[in-house]
Formats: C-alpha cells, structure tokens, sequence
C-alpha cells in the first residue's frame, strides 16, 4: 500500500522545478530587502518593489496608468496640497517620485509590507471605515481609492472613509459594474479614461470622479 501511495505523488519536472526554486529565491531576497529598509519615510520608494498578492485582491496598475493618475493628483492639489490613497499602493512610488517636499501623501492599506514607507503608511481594514487617526478627518484636498473587492458591502465601507477624509475632490477606480452605486453613494461620475493593469483583468474598469478629470486625463 505504501509503494501504491508513492507512485500516486506526482513530481515536476526538472525546469519546472528549477523555474519555482528561481521564484521563491527571489520571493526571499524581496522579503529580506523589506525587512532591511524598515518603517523609514525616508525610504527611497522607487527602489522598494512588492509584488501583488492575488490574496488580497491586489492588482498592480501598468506604468501608463499609475503615472498619469500620479500627474493628475500633483496638478489637482498643487505643490503643498494633501493626497489620501486607499488601497491603491501602486500609486505611491510614482507620487513618491514626483511629489515636491511640501506635498503630502497617505497611503491608506490592509497590507502591512507597505509599512516600510513609515509615516506615510497608515493601516486600513475596509470593515472598520473609521478607525483611523483622527487629525485625518477631512484633511486631504484628493482622495484616491480603489477598493479591494467588487462588492455592494465593500464600496459602501470604502465610501464611509472617503467622506470622512475628504475635503473636496475623490477619485474612484473599480469595476464598471460599481457604476450606479458609485454614484448614487458618492455622486461620482464616470470617466472617460481607463485604467490598465500589468495583469489583465476579467472585470471591465473604469474611473470615476466629483470633478473634471476628462479635461487633463486622456484616455490611453
């Protein structure tokens, strides 16, 4: 019985072998490159690269999108204004990138490896909208969020800390099929550019927002 269950285990091949021990391998120099940097503000973002985990629902935008949303949040809040980004780290290194020292930029997220931007990481959970700082409350001139999950429940706890950051102006990146609720909870109005991710995505994307994006954001 035992022989039987030994030839039931199935083995990989030698490439493909060599391929998965070259993935974790480098799974295993990013961790120890996180843990090295630690909770630093000062962290040089650019050179800090976490991967998505598809776990946690995390989908990196590609380079085209996270840049131009980056541009558009400088141009909307100027070079000392105030910038919220909920569940979006992808948009972080290049604000990081372009910001002037006077501007400011929260990242608001579930995923605890984004803490090795210090300060600039504050920890989120979607299911406990209000448990954040509270010199936080309407102090940001641009919130920029990007839920995690396509859900009726989780857009509207996501809406709940928007309102409570906000100040004036939001945008909203989630699948089109949010369309109606989005507007109806935030009085968002759809766009017409697209985000893009790195990795396809099944759902159609859009972007949403309370002001005139149209007018500096082009579709790609």
């Amino acid at each position: 019985m035992a022989d039987s269950d030994t030839d039931d285990v199935p083995t990989l091949p030698a490439d493909t072998l060599a391929i998965l021990q070259q993935f974790q391998q480098e799974q295993i120099e990013r961790l120890k490159k996180l843990e090295n940097a630690g909770p630093n503000p000062d962290t040089e973002a650019n050179d800090i690269e976490i991967d998505e985990d598809w776990q946690l629902s995390q989908f990196w935008y590609d380079d085209h999108t996270a840049n131009a949303l980056a541009k558009e949040a400088l141009r909307c809040v100027g070079e000392e204004g105030r910038i919220a980004l909920i569940s979006c780290p992808t948009l972080y290194r290049p604000l990081a990138q372009l910001k002037g020292p006077r501007c400011t930029v929260n990242l608001l997220e579930y995923d605890r490896r984004f803490a090795v931007y210090g300060d600039n990481f504050i920890y989120y959970d979607y299911n406990s909208p209000l448990e954040l700082p509270v010199n936080l409350k309407g102090s940001f001139d641009l919130v920029i969020a990007d839920p995690p999950f396509l859900s009726e429940e989780c857009l509207s706890k996501v809406s709940t800390t928007i309102k409570h950051l906000s100040k004036d102006k939001i945008i909203l990146c989630t699948g089109v099929v949010m369309q109606q609720l989005a507007e109806s909870l935030l009085s968002l109005k759809k766009c017409c550019f697209v985000p893009h991710h790195k990795n396809n995505l099944g759902n159609e994307f859009g972007c949403f927002s309370n002001y005139d994006v149209d007018s500096f954001l082009k579709p790609q």
